[in-house]
């Protein structure tokens, strides 16, 4: 697409239209657009982002860059600056200008903290109190999603037909990969198909017969906090993700494997979903006995 002239607003329109091209996911465009459009606000402040006689944009240096940078820095964690200037990043690539932003450096986390992660105990409260409210569609939800490592939009891809085949062809971030459903969980899902009278098609679904959104996940699971005696913080489907991939790697301890189960095209990505709780990390350096007993 012919750029010169465009104003910067046309040509981060174009560029979303290439990334749409691209079958990028709809939450890939949404958040791309909005970290553009927060760049875009920080160009047009400065007086810049329109089309000079050169065709090439006014106030696009790399001096401002810089400043966008700074200012990020300041406001955002580390890993969201980093995320921003993705974003940005692609989009200078897009635009052939020969500029790009370096990312922050951050030392990677060996364990996360243990106010974020989701322990098998938890989980278990969690389906348990499912249970106790009667919420059997949420309970197979949180069960499928934690028993199989799928996301959360993943869902729909669980079908009549997926269940009674014992594995489901999952098309995701233009990635397609077969996952199994575990022996007991078919069981309970036949089961469900059975009672919901079920033929063909997605599975979850609400009382609509659409298939059931992921925000319905999300407040389903936040309403169990307080039966469930779990930090509402920690209740969010992609937590189900992370302890399937935890419990996962501590059985079979192959990192390669298990990314093309979840999906990942780099492994460093599916090593952040193993990271152990600092508890953890504490009681591995307390069991090295590397130290004396008197000084």
């Amino acid at each position: 697409m012919e750029k010169t002239g465009m104003s910067l607003e046309g040509r981060v329109q174009a560029y979303l239209v290439c990334l749409r091209d691209e079958e990028k996911s709809r939450n890939t465009l949404s958040k791309y657009e909005r970290d553009l459009r927060r760049f875009l606000g920080f160009l047009t402040a400065a007086g810049g982002g329109e089309p000079d006689k050169t065709g090439g944009l006014t106030g696009l240096t790399k001096e401002a860059l810089r400043l966008y940078k700074d200012e990020l820095s300041l406001n955002y964690a580390a890993v969201s600056v980093n995320s921003m200037l993705a974003a940005v990043n692609g989009f200078l690539g897009f635009l052939g200008l020969g500029l790009r932003l370096k990312q922050l450096r951050i030392q990677r986390q060996t364990f996360c903290g243990q106010d974020e992660e989701l322990s098998r105990e938890e989980y278990g409260w969690i389906l348990a109190a499912a249970a106790e409210k009667k919420q059997s569609n949420l309970n197979l939800i949180l069960q499928t999603i934690c028993a199989t490592g799928i996301r959360v939009g993943e869902l729909v891809h669980i079908t009549v037909e997926a269940v009674r085949a014992g594995r489901a062809n999952i098309l995701s971030k233009g990635k397609a990969r077969r996952i199994f459903i575990p022996a007991d969980l078919r069981r309970l899902l036949l089961e469900h198909i059975e009672r919901r009278k079920l033929t063909t098609g997605s599975i979850f679904l609400t009382r609509n017969g659409k298939p059931v959104h992921r925000s319905n996940i999300w407040r389903g699971m936040k309403n169990l906090s307080e039966a469930a005696g779990v930090a509402a913080a920690k209740l969010f489907p992609h937590n189900l993700r992370r302890l399937f991939a935890r419990v996962y790697y501590d059985i079979e301890k192959d990192i390669a494997r298990l990314a093309d189960i979840l999906g990942h095209s780099d492994a460093r990505t599916t090593q952040l979903y193993v990271m152990s709780s600092g508890q953890e990390h504490e009681r591995q350096l307390n069991g090295m006995d590397l130290v004396a007993r008197s000084a």
